[in-house]
Parts: C-alpha cells; sequence; structure tokens
C-alpha cells in the first residue's frame, strides 16, 4: 500500500510466522539469528532501524564491521534509519558524528529524541511566542531554533547557582510555556528551581522528557547515568509524570511513517536496549532484533523476569555480513 501503517497491536500472520508471533507474546524465548531465520527476516523488510549507542557505536568509537554491514544493506536496497534517544546532538550533529567515522548517513535519515521534542510542539500547535526551558544539551535548543522556538536554560545555564537568602525570590520567566528535560552533565540545583516553577506555576506548562533511559553508554568502557535519572528528579519535584517523546514512545514512529511511507511490518528495530528499542518496535509493530554488543547482556535476556522478548537477538550487528554471506 502506498499510505503506511502503524498497527497498535502485530496482526497474526499465517502459518509458522503467525505461531511465532503468538509464541512471543506467550514469552517464549528470542532465537538466536541463524542463515535460515536471518533470510526470512532480510526477505520481509525494506528498511532496517538502527539505535545508534551501543549498536553502531560505544562512545567515540565504531563498533566493528558496523560500515560494510550497512554499505551492503544499502546495496541491497534496503532504506536505513537511525533512530536515538540520545538528546544532546541534534541531527545535523549525529550526522557529523557518523561522518567522522567513516558512515555517510544524512540528516533525513536521523531520527533523534531532541528532534522529536521539537517535533511534538509543532504537531501540537505550541504558541510561537510562548518559549521552551531546556534541561539538557545544545541538540535540544538546536532543533527547538529550527522548528522556530525559542529554547532557554541548556548549556548556558550549567555554572548558574540559585540562592538561599531570605526574603529572596528565585525568579523565572513566565512566558515559558514548555520544560524538555534531557541527559544533561551539567544539571544543578538552579536547573532543577527553574524547571519546576515553570511546570508549577506557569498555566499550561508541559512537561516533556526527550526519554527516561536508565544509563548510557557515555563511554565506549562504561556506563553512565542516563536522561532518566534528570527526569525523575523533576517528576519528584512537581509531582507530575512527563510526556515522553523518545523510544518506546511511539511519537517517532509517527513522523517516520509519515517521511518513509513504509508499513510498520515491512521494518526491522535493531537496538540493544529491551525497554526502549525492543519495546518501541514492538509498540508499533515492527519486527525486532536485538544485539548483545550495547547493554542488554544474554543472560538479562534469558532472566526469568524479563518478559520482553524481541523476534531475534545476535551478537552484533556485522554478523549480517556472515549470514548474507558477504
Amino acid at each position: 500500500s502506498n499510505s503506511a501503517t502503524c498497527p497498535p497491536i502485530v496482526e497474526e500472520e499465517e502459518g509458522s510466522n503467525g505461531s511465532r508471533e503468538l509464541d512471543r507474546r506467550r514469552g517464549a524465548a528470542a532465537p538466536p539469528l541463524s542463515s535460515g531465520n536471518f533470510r526470512e527476516l532480510f526477505d520481509s523488510v525494506d528498511a532496517f532501524l538502527f539505535d545508534c549507542e551501543g549498536v553502531i557505536w560505544k562512545g567515540d568509537k565504531l563498533i566493528d564491521g558496523v560500515s560494510q554491514t550497512l554499505d551492503l544493506l544499502r546495496s541491497k536496497g534496503k532504506k536505513l534509519v537511525f533512530v536515538t534517544n540520545n538528546s544532546r546532538k541534534s541531527r545535523r550533529e549525529n550526522a557529523k558524528k557518523f561522518g567522522s567515522l567513516g558512515i555517510s548517513v544524512s540528516e533525513d535519515e536521523i531520527f533523534s529524541s531532541s528532534f522529536a521534542a521539537a517535533m511534538y510542539l509543532k504537531v501540537n500547535d505550541f504558541p510561537q511566542d510562548k518559549k521552551v526551558y531546556v534541561i539538557g544539551g545544545e541538540g535540544i535548543i538546536e532543533e527547538l531554533q529550527l522548528a522556530g522556538y525559542t529554547g532557554l536554560g541548556g548549556p548556558e545555564d550549567g555554572k548558574k547557582t540559585a540562592e538561599w537568602k531570605s526574603n529572596c525570590l528565585f525568579e523565572h520567566d513566565k512566558s515559558v510555556g514548555a520544560v524538555v528535560v534531557g541527559l544533561d552533565p551539567f544539571i544543578n540545583y538552579y536547573k532543577l528551581q527553574y524547571g519546576t516553577l515553570c511546570i508549577r506555576e506557569n498555566p499550561g506548562c508541559l512537561f516533556i522528557a526527550t526519554n527516561r533511559d536508565a544509563v548510557a553508554h557515555m563511554t565506549d568502557l562504561q556506563e553512565w547515568p542516563g536522561a532518566g535519572c534528570m527526569v525523575a528528579a523533576i517528576c519528584s519535584s512537581t509531582q507530575k509524570e512527563p510526556i515522553v517523546v523518545g523510544k518506546p514512545s511511539t511519537f517517532m514512529m509517527e513522523f517516520l511513517l509519515k517521511k518513509f511511507q513504509i508499513d510498520c511490518p515491512r521494518m526491522c528495530m535493531v537496538g540493544d536496549r529491551l525497554d526502549s528499542d525492543i519495546l518501541f518496535g514492538q509498540n508499533a509493530g515492527c519486527k525486532t532484533l536485538l544485539v548483545l554488543s550495547g547493554v542488554t547482556t544474554l543472560s538479562a535476556l534469558q532472566d526469568p523476569a524479563n518478559d520482553i522478548q524481541p523476534d531475534y537477538y545476535t551478537n552484533k550487528v556485522s554478523d549480517f555480513l556472515d549470514l548474507l554471506g558477504a
């Protein structure tokens, strides 16, 4: 069909595939990717959606074999899209990072949570005269500007301090109509107070989270606290829950569908996190593949307490090369 659809629940498919979907929903363990099932997966999808951190790179290091794998997929006519919860970079900066690692990716192929935050405001007719307070990085500020909005805060509030003096009132801009919270390595008490006051005191002020990831690979050697902790701080001080625009929310998927016109069952989400990437794919009705090159370990996947099972799992993206006999 020429109009893309995104069913809320994966429809039953005929034959063995249908029973596989049924097993998955009953919590059956995901099978490893093999030459047999990979061919079935490969032929059934037109687009591969890739998470970046832990899948394409770790910190500033490209994961082995990624470049050749992406080239091969493109040569076979597959559409590639990169869907990242990292809000610190704009799409432009993400494209630059790909370039610095020797991979050519256009801004149009990148969907970041910083872009999603700006697009959420746009599609919901957020007034242009209202400002947006940002607890997060330059990526959010840049995407807001591109969408025609004024962002306050962000990195420039990183060195500010809140005064605790008697009879000292903390001033905030009454025209702030949204607070966007993402990963912020310069989070401080000043920003927490500013964001809290906007949400609690400015009528109708929106509270938007780029994502709620618990941890992130800020370097290739270890995990660091993710955006989820910054979001949790504001949840606690405002007693409110945010609108989440990044994975696993399907907001980014709606955009993707409009742009690429590919039906969800014809897409495969490839990621390293069960609760964001795989859930994002499942929520949208895509096929899902977990790679073990990032956050999730095989023991975490196979833990009886884990109820998120991808369609398949494999060690890393470059396993595609062997499976396609490249």
